[in-house]
């Protein structure tokens, strides 16, 4: 059905590379055979699909463009076709407790499709982090009344009117932003046992309502109404008040009306467009005109759309560029023909590299560099004086979603480097090259709590709150 008013831009058979492509598709586990729904984006900031292309396909055709993105049934959760990757840290939840220390959560999430993240995680799964939070350093604490002031006298001479009366919150004090329960003013009504007599009043005009008709050229002729009430004062039944002269109503010919107007009707669906992409899906086009009638004189206009969409499989899988992975670990720090630099003065070279993953289907190469060299002095293992550094911030909170989580923070024995020069001078008119220690050398402090390398001080997370997907609290 999705298929109807598609046109195929499939004119070749695939290439060999493309036919690997389709036949890894194919084989694939049976649930990504589920139809699915299928989106031209996904937004990474908010991680939504964008883009409704269409439902019932699945995911394999939806995928033969990594740029694409699906949905599964019954599900919010939205799936990019590209590679696995961690998305970006959510905002922290508000912290548990609104006075005194609490504790607030953020989550990331694995998604992409066809692998998986850092760690062996599958797509979909959740990683938190937990962390301490305090919004206000103490708690209100609630004030309380005095004793009710004497009443005012009645506000009126004659008839029923009120007094009122007051009280003071300071018995005692509230204290961090605390109050008293209740008001601090109470009215009540008063009687004078004499009686007084009103005469009615009108009231101002209410505005004018509706007209009758919305056009002119019906049978009767449209008018406004507006009416006012006696209730500036209301008149007094004993001792009898006055009422109000004149009428309670009053009403005019409407002004200024158009012409009735005339609804608009569709005109028949014109051609479908040709498929626009090459590969992967893409979506077709149909269009009709609202001139069947044209709408006139404020008329409404023709109901429903006047595009409407069909889904067309090229079944070509789409190039997917290629995107550099992490730099791996600095490798040795060494120096041609020589078999020993570690703690001297001596300049070395190491080099790093990186790899180029996720190309297929001819897609871009990665652009730069896939080897990083360094000159570097070898400084690991040797024993270096050192100091205590400061305290450093608290940690993050664990186990973030475990029973009795707790955050630390440290004092490091660090080593001060060689006074060595940091830059060098390879060839003349060239500049200069910075020079890096590599290594992990061994600090010698004083010891400090009975500790040589490191001081730790643990502290326990308060009041966390549950670790609960969010994309099942949306559903």
């Amino acid at each position: 059905k999705a298929r109807r008013g598609c046109r195929s831009s499939v004119l070749t058979m695939p290439t060999p590379a493309q036919a690997s492509w389709l036949l890894l598709l194919l084989t694939l586990p049976a649930t990504g055979s589920e139809p699915v729904l299928c989106f031209t984006q996904y937004e990474e900031s908010s991680g939504k699909c964008k883009g409704l292309l269409g439902g019932g396909v699945r995911v394999q055709d939806c995928c033969l463009n990594a740029a694409y993105a699906f949905q599964e049934p019954g599900s919010k959760l939205c799936h990019p076709c590209r590679s696995p990757k961690w998305s970006p840290w959510s905002s922290w939840t508000p912290c548990s407790m609104s006075c005194t220390e609490g504790s607030q959560l953020r989550h990331r999430r694995c998604v992409g499709w066809g692998g998986q993240c850092p760690e062996k995680q599958q797509p979909g799964a959740l990683e938190w982090q937990l962390q301490a939070c305090e919004n206000q350093q103490c708690c209100p604490e609630m004030g309380g009344w005095s004793k009710w002031g004497p009443w005012t006298p009645c506000s009126v001479t004659c008839s029923k009117g009120t007094r009122t009366r007051h009280r003071r919150c300071d018995e005692p004090t509230p204290k961090c932003g605390g109050s008293c329960p209740g008001v601090a003013q109470e009215s009540e009504a008063c009687d004078t046992k004499q009686v007084c007599p009103t005469h009615g009043g009108w009231a101002a005009w209410g505005p004018w309502g509706p007209c009758s008709g919305t056009c002119h050229g019906g049978p009767n002729a449209p008018m406004e109404k507006r009416s006012r009430t006696c209730t500036a004062p209301e008149p007094s039944t004993k001792p009898p008040g006055k009422p109000c002269p004149g009428s309670a109503y009053e009403q005019r010919g409407c002004s200024g009306l158009p012409p009735c107007p005339v609804a608009g009707g569709w005109g028949p669906w014109g051609p479908v467009s040709p498929c626009p992409v090459t590969c992967g899906l893409g979506q077709t086009l149909e269009r009709r005109t609202c001139n069947n009638p044209v709408p006139k004189h404020g008329g409404p206009f023709c109901a429903g759309d006047a595009t409407r969409t069909h889904i067309c499989n090229t079944a070509i899988g789409c190039p997917v560029n290629g995107e550099w992975g992490p730099w791996q670990e600095w490798g040795p720090c060494t120096r041609p023909k020589m078999s020993q630099i570690k703690c001297q003065e001596i300049q070395g070279q190491q080099v790093r590299e990186r790899d180029c993953i996720g190309r297929k289907l001819n897609g871009l190469r990665c652009s730069g560099d896939q080897q990083d060299i360094r000159y570097c002095y070898d400084i690991n293992r040797c024993l270096l004086e050192g100091s205590w550094s400061e305290w450093s911030t608290w940690g993050l909170c664990t186990p973030a979603c475990g029973p009795s989580p707790t955050r630390s923070r440290q004092r490091l024995c660090k080593a001060h480097l060689p006074n060595y020069a940091r830059t060098i001078t390879i060839v003349e008119g060239q500049g200069e090259k910075n020079v890096t220690f590599s290594g992990k050398p061994l600090a010698k402090c004083e010891l400090l709590q009975g500790q040589r390398l490191v001081v730790e001080e643990k502290r326990p997370c308060l009041h966390a709150p549950a670790c609960e997907d969010p994309e099942d609290e949306e559903l």
